[in-house]
C-alpha cells in the first residue's frame, strides 16, 4: 500500500484548508494511507515513511515559509541521499493573486528536486484559465468549486502517481492520461 504526507504551514489557515483538500482527493484513490501533519509537528520518519510528499506553503514574499524552509534544511537535511526517487508536489497560498504563488511552489520543487524527489505539476484545468502547472495555488482559502477542485486533483494525482509507481496499479494509467488536454469548458 502506498504512503502520502501532506504537510503544511498556515498562519491565517488558508494553506491548512488547501491541505485538507489535498488530503481529500488522495482519498479519491483506494488503497492508500494518508497523513496530514504541520509542518512543526512532522519528523525524518515521516518523510521515510511516505512514499509521495504533498508540501503546502503560504507565500511569504514571493517564496516559502521559513518553517517549510527550515524543515528541508534541519529536519529532512540528514536524509540527504536516502530518500529519492519518492513523489512530490506544491501547494501555495497568497494574500493575493500576483503574490507569488507559483514561485512559492517552484521553490518547494527546487527544494524535493534537491533531495532526490520525482516532482509533477499538471497540465490539467479544473476551470476557465484555471491549471495547476506548479502546483495548486490559490489568492487567499478554497472558496469557488475551481479553487477546491485544485486541491483535490493535485492531492488524487499525487495518489495516482504512488499507486502506479509503488504499488505497480497501471489500470490508473488511462485515468491519468484522461484528464490532458480537455478543458471543462
Amino acid at each position: 500500500m502506498g504512503n502520502v504526507l501532506v504537510i503544511y504551514d498556515s498562519r491565517t489557515g488558508n494553506t491548512k484548508k488547501m491541505a485538507e483538500l489535498v488530503v481529500e482527493g488522495v482519498r479519491r484513490v483506494e488503497g492508500i494511507e494518508v497523513k496530514l501533519k504541520h509542518v512543526e509537528e512532522a519528523t525524518k520518519e515521516d518523510v521515510l515513511w511516505c512514499h509521495g510528499l504533498a508540501v503546502g506553503t503560504p507565500t511569504h514574499m514571493g517564496i516559502v515559509s521559513w518553517k517549510i524552509k527550515r524543515f528541508f534544511d534541519d529536519v529532512v537535511g540528514e536524509l540527504w541521499g536516502s530518500i529519492d526517487g519518492k513523489i512530490g508536489c506544491a501547494f501555495s497560498s497568497s494574500g493575493g493573486w500576483g503574490g507569488g504563488n507559483e514561485v512559492a511552489c517552484l521553490s518547494v520543487l527546487y527544494m524535493l528536486l534537491n533531495y532526490g524527489f520525482l516532482v509533477f505539476g499538471l497540465p490539467d484545468y479544473v476551470g476557465k484559465k484555471f491549471t495547476l502547472h506548479y502546483g495548486a495555488v490559490l489568492a487567499g482559502e478554497p472558496r469557488s468549486q475551481e479553487e477546491k477542485e485544485a486541491c483535490l486533483r493535485l492531492g488524487e494525482r499525487l495518489a495516482q502517481y504512488v499507486a502506479l509507481i509503488y504499488d505497480g496499479r497501471k489500470e490508473l494509467l488511462d485515468k491519468i492520461r484522461s484528464f490532458e488536454g480537455k478543458f471543462p469548458w
